[in-house]
């Protein structure tokens, strides 16, 4: 079969050459009337999604449902699914940059067709859309703009997270047309919005809008280039403006000399304009250079895409585009390039003709130039005939070098293995080469998965070694979602097809199961999920509250244990909630653990950890709990009560918790004490132990009162001396001290009040104990008195032991010619003698 030459389809604007290749024939049925339908195709040659316009009277057809629906087509005109409309008027209907189809009502309500099979999720525009209607959208890769009929523009910046907000109001008046700029090519980083009202364009974005002062209004059509640099404005009267779309500068002028205003005024690529009327193309280049297709199948349809559009027709699908660079040096007509010659050369070494090598030797210095070229050239070619003549000539030409890397040919190669394959009718998405390099592999995948094509995308990720279990997980999801068998059959379907494959996520299909109100099955399912981290949320919403419990405390998570506790004491009532950790030691543990430490801030959980001691009926714990309230309770009748519930809890068994009930009395007992001198006296014992609030009557002076407590609590006689000591020292109380060492006997001994009352900065007192003091050490008196700063009477102690080295000693330190020195010296005449 005969090939036509790739030169067959080219049209020459200006300088440059563009070409319409023929994607897809046969495209819909003879009784599609497409100029009864509002198309809207998704980039990268995605699908198309036809709408019935609503302002047009349409014939009866028996052959098709009279039920309004929306149609979603492959580019080849392949049915992939019939999504029944009953929402009210369509005013928008657009695509994302990954195939989500967005339909937006009169009413402001969007849906969002996340895949092409019917799944939605919805939201409103708000904004007072619903009360004043919308009247029309535009959308760009995540978001969309809708023009309200007061003029009112409402911006939603992501499917994902949406968020409506009002741009600047526009003024009033008429909106002829109007086109965005999406935020990737604005300085502002907002969406701006470029609008035709009277002979004029205002432009709107998140603060501000401009008018830009022109005078050739009013506009029909307003078209932004796919960079966002240019703006193609169409006239009433038929003129066509090409400017930049800051304004600032007048490109191109032309004049289609039609009163018949287009349907269609978009951008092929970056370079050219495309004016579609019901039957007729114009493709408008730079300079007013002008090129025309017609077409004898009806109305078309133009869809933009990032190096071209597509026009669909009845019968069609083409798409044009700027012939690459590449491509015209391979087969301009005479063109002398090497990567020309080389192809040349594997014709003729085809034809076995010595011209072949002849050639070779003509380029032999530009041959890798020549080579890469053919390769690039490769990959922008659809007809796979001359995809292989070009990769043939690089092979040809890299065979004859010593030395070339071949990645880039093998890369190439494995790339038109795969876009053949995608591009083939039954799969129907016409991608070009710079389409792919943007969509990337991965999200070539995504679109196949979506359209349910899972072998081919399985050899796709296999071919390009990609890792394939996003592409298991999606079929499972399906064949969750609609398969007919039971739920049996359907969980050892997926078991058996996917047990053993690294990284499947049972945990994504079990939650399409739930989804689908099939809860058994999903339950089957998640016990194949290896992580307990997936698991447990799903069996959370699932209200699977005890397995997902369970699953956590066999992880050995305990931050996962934890969460699922916190959900579940959220949501269950307090007793369900401690019926369901009580056979559960783990998680009780990390309760009563958790309710200790508070929420963070410290602080215990008193509510939750005495109920849970009284369920368990643990009174120790739950006595314990009232006690360490008490602690804490600034007032004592308070604290009191509390060691009274204490007490009451550990009255059941007196014999084992004898001793805590004494001391809970005894507390008690000291805090209602307490309390009488909180109201009788002029201080604070509230919170003080028994010592400490003797020791603070001593000192305020009511030995009486202290002596009362001594006797209540039987403090034994040798610690309320010594309270009684540290007290009268502290109140530096030095005659009752005095009066106490006229006694002939102290419990404690009289070395402390020596102690107390020297650190204290009374060394004359201090020395009256000393002869007091028995079971010193010899010498100890000696030291004692020097402490004391009385050098004498140590000097005497030292004569009555007869020790001469301390008698020296503190003969040196007095000196011999003072008055304290001599009386030393006369101390120790008669016994020291040299």
């Amino acid at each position: 079969m005969d090939v036509a030459h790739p030169t067959a389809g080219w049209e020459q604007l200006g300088e440059s050459f563009y070409r319409k290749i023929q994607l897809y024939t046969q495209v819909f049925d003879q009784d599609l009337d497409l100029d009864n339908y509002v198309v809207a195709g998704a980039p990268y040659g995605g699908a198309i999604a036809l709408y019935r316009d609503e302002e047009k009277l349409i014939a009866f057809q028996p052959t098709r449902s009279p039920k309004p629906s929306i149609d979603i087509y492959s580019c080849a005109g392949k049915l992939i699914r019939r999504i029944n409309w009953d929402q009210g008027s369509i005013k928008g209907l657009g695509w994302s940059e990954d195939e989500k189809l967005l339909v937006v009502t009169a009413d402001g309500i969007v849906r969002c067709y996340y895949d092409l099979q019917g799944e939605f999720s919805q939201f409103s525009l708000g904004n007072g859309a619903d009360e004043a209607g919308v009247k029309s959208c535009r959308f760009y890769a995540h978001g969309l703009v809708a023009l309200l009929r007061n003029n009112a523009l409402v911006s939603v910046s992501s499917y994902d997270e949406p968020r409506p907000k009002l741009l600047e109001t526009p003024p009033e008046g008429q909106v002829h047309a109007w086109s965005i700029i999406p935020p990737a090519y604005t300085l502002s980083r907002s969406v701006e919005v470029l609008l035709s009202v009277d002979e004029t364009i205002y432009m709107c974005d998140a603060s501000a809008c401009e008018d830009r002062f022109l005078d050739i209004g009013p506009f029909s059509h307003i078209a932004v280039s796919p960079n966002g640099k240019f703006a193609a404005l169409y006239t009433t009267s038929g003129k066509v403006h090409v400017i930049t779309s800051d304004f600032q500068s007048r490109l191109s002028e032309h004049d289609s000399r039609s009163k018949t205003p287009p349907k269609y005024v978009e951008w092929c690529g970056n370079d050219a304009v495309v004016i579609a009327w019901e039957d007729e193309v114009h493709l408008l280049g730079p300079s007013g250079s002008l090129a025309k297709f017609y077409y004898d199948s009806g109305r078309v349809h133009i869809v933009p895409d990032y190096d071209g559009v597509r026009i669909i027709a009845n019968d069609t699908c083409d798409f044009v585009q700027k012939v690459p660079d590449v491509t015209e040096q391979v087969f301009r007509l005479g063109a002398d390039s090497s990567a020309s010659i080389l192809l040349d050369a594997v014709e003729q070494l085809e034809m076995q003709s010595p011209r072949a090598d002849d050639n070779i030797q003509l380029i032999r210095h530009n041959l890798v130039e020549a080579v890469d070229t053919c390769v690039q050239a490769a990959g922008q070619e659809f007809s796979v005939h001359w995809q292989k003549q070009l990769l043939k000539a690089a092979s040809f030409g890299k065979s004859v070098l010593d030395i070339y890397n071949s990645d880039d040919f093998v890369d190439m190669c494995e790339t038109l293995r795969v876009l053949n394959a995608v591009r083939f009718f039954e799969v129907g998405l016409p991608i070009s080469y710079e389409q792919y390099q943007r969509l990337s592999p991965s999200g070539l995948i995504a679109r196949l998965l979506n359209r349910h094509e899972y072998l081919l995308a399985l050899r796709i990720a296999g071919y390009l070694r990609l890792q394939p279990d996003r592409i298991y997980v999606h079929w499972a999801a399906a064949k969750v979602r609609l398969g007919s068998e039971d739920d049996d059959t359907i969980c050892r379907k997926i078991v058996e097809k996917l047990s053993g494959k690294p990284g499947i996520s049972f945990e994504a299909i079990a939650r399409a199961a739930y989804d689908e109100g099939r809860r058994r099955l999903a339950t089957e399912l998640l016990n194949h999920e290896p992580r307990a981290g997936r698991q447990v949320p799903l069996l959370l919403s699932m209200e699977e509250d005890e397995l997902a419990l369970d699953k956590a405390i066999e992880s050995g998570d305990t931050d996962l244990i934890c969460f699922v506790l916190h959900q579940l004491k959220r949501k269950l009532p307090l007793a369900d909630f401690f019926r369901v950790i009580n056979s559960r030691p783990t998680a009780t543990a990390l309760v009563e653990v958790s309710a200790r430490q508070g929420d963070g801030d410290g602080r215990e959980d008193t509510t939750l950890l005495k109920d849970m001691y009284y369920q368990d009926d643990r009174r120790s714990e739950g006595a314990a709990v009232f006690i360490r309230e008490a602690l804490r309770q600034p007032e004592s009748r308070t604290a009191s009560d509390k060691l009274s519930l204490a007490a009451k809890l550990l009255s059941d068994n007196t014999k084992e918790h004898a001793f805590e009930l004494g001391a809970l009395r005894e507390a008690t007992t000291l805090l209602r004490m307490q309390e009488a001198f909180d109201r009788d006296l002029t201080d604070n014992f509230t919170g003080l132990s028994v010592n400490q609030t003797m020791f603070k009557l001593i000192r305020l002076g009511y030995h009486g009162r202290a002596k009362k407590i001594q006797s209540e609590f039987k403090v034994p006689e040798k610690v309320a001396w010594w309270i009684r000591l540290q007290a009268l020292v502290a109140k530096r109380d030095w005659n009752e001290i005095e009066e106490i060492s006229k006694q002939r006997k102290s419990p404690i001994g009289w070395e402390p009040f020596f102690n107390q009352t020297l650190q204290a900065g009374n060394p004359r007192l201090a020395a009256a104990f000393i002869p007091k003091c028995t079971g010193l050490e010899p010498g100890q008196m000696i030291s004692m008195y020097e402490k004391c700063g009385m050098r004498v009477k140590a000097a005497e102690e030292a004569v009555k032991i007869k020790d001469a080295e301390a008698w020296s000693r503190l003969l040196e330190a007095a000196g011999r010619g003072t008055s304290e020195g001599r009386e030393i010296e006369r101390l120790g005449a008669a016994v020291f003698k040299k």
